[in-house]
């Protein structure tokens, strides 16, 4: 008997389970932090060190809402990427890489890094 095949996956309705979505918050962390993180540091960075009035500038812009808002989004992206490369190398030394503690892993890798972001969001603001 030949199973038919599905012609349309609705993937937003489909429930994954929570290592799946921390996997999938991990690449998403990953590419944010790559693909702008890195450059607005270099930016921000690069232009500080011009004179005195750029690194006032500099710092007046990091004080507004949306930079703080801006900012707090890559912390948070850190720190997910962060507990979750460390969980993903506890698993490819096949610690905890059965079903359960593997959920319990992502549950608390998921929990760890909304309470640091959180901790340095209130710093921060």
């Amino acid at each position: 008997m030949v199973k038919r095949r599905p012609v349309y996956l609705n993937l937003v309705a489909i429930r994954q389970p929570l290592p799946a979505i921390i996997s999938i918050l991990h690449r998403i962390s990953g590419a944010l932090l790559f693909l702008f993180g890195i450059p607005l540091l270099l930016l921000a960075v690069g232009a500080s060190r011009t004179s005195p009035e750029a690194f006032g500038q500099v710092r007046d812009w990091v004080a507004s809402p949306l930079a703080k808002l801006v900012l707090l989004v890559f912390v948070w992206a850190y720190l997910h990427h962060f507990c979750a490369g460390i969980r993903y190398l506890l698993l490819d030394l096949h610690i905890g890489d059965d079903l359960a503690p593997a959920r319990r892993s992502s549950a608390v890798v998921l929990m760890v890094s909304l309470a640091l972001t959180a901790i340095l969001g209130a710093r921060l603001w």
